[in-house]
């Protein structure tokens, strides 16, 4: 039988802009007798290509990627491939967390994460379960509060990437004036001088 054709194994792909760890986890997760490696990318625009291509089981996606992050990468493939999507990253921010639960992601693991847990993971993920990290739950219920509304938090997070204004609309699709009014809000409710300093402020309490 074609391993495509196995009900049993695992088709994984593997999306991560460090090659060397992309390397170790193809080489390592390849070892597990119930999961192949179909496909890799090194961000996260081609990880989507790849997904809508290969139709992988599980993809298991870096959050810091170019081109798109692992979140934004995952609302694009699950809006168009029948996957389950787990996010790895070394920044455990529970803002972050909340955007991939509200894109509905499966998993939340740390690039800490041993091979042999992180398949144990992909198993379970795969079998419908969802799973995160306990120390990055724990850190997004401890948390303070956020006042900020997630077209404010989206603002702001662009703002950091971004020079302008034009280009943050650009990123999410809306009028400059539209984007204006909500870093404008945004800064209000923050007391900061500026877009910038309002998306540093956002970032340091770990909600972008």
């Amino acid at each position: 039988m074609n391993d495509r054709d196995d009900p049993q194994r695992i088709r994984l792909l593997i999306a991560d802009d460090e090659h060397l760890i992309r390397g170790a986890l193809e080489a390592l997760l390849g070892l597990e007798p119930d999961i192949e490696v179909v496909a890799s990318a090194d961000n996260g625009a081609t990880a989507a290509e790849l997904a809508q291509e290969f139709q992988p089981d599980i993809c298991l996606l870096d959050l810091e990627m170019p081109r798109m992050d692992g979140v934004e990468a995952a609302a694009r493939i699950l809006s168009t491939v029948k996957t389950r999507v787990i996010i790895v990253t070394r920044h455990a921010r529970p803002g972050v967390l909340r955007r991939a639960l509200a894109s509905k992601v499966s998993g939340f693991v740390p690039k800490s994460t041993p091979a042999e847990d992180l398949a144990h993971v992909i198993r379970d993920v795969a079998g419908g379960k969802r799973y995160i990290d306990p120390e990055i739950a724990a850190t997004a219920l401890a948390a303070e509060r956020c006042p900020l509304t997630d077209r404010e938090l989206d603002a702001l997070r662009f703002s950091r990437s971004t020079s302008s204004v034009s280009q943050v609309a650009e990123q999410l699709r809306l009028a400059p004036g539209t984007v204006r009014n909500y870093l404008s809000s945004a800064m209000m409710k923050l007391g900061a001088v500026s877009r910038h300093d309002a998306a540093e402020k956002a970032w340091q309490q770990g909600w972008i």
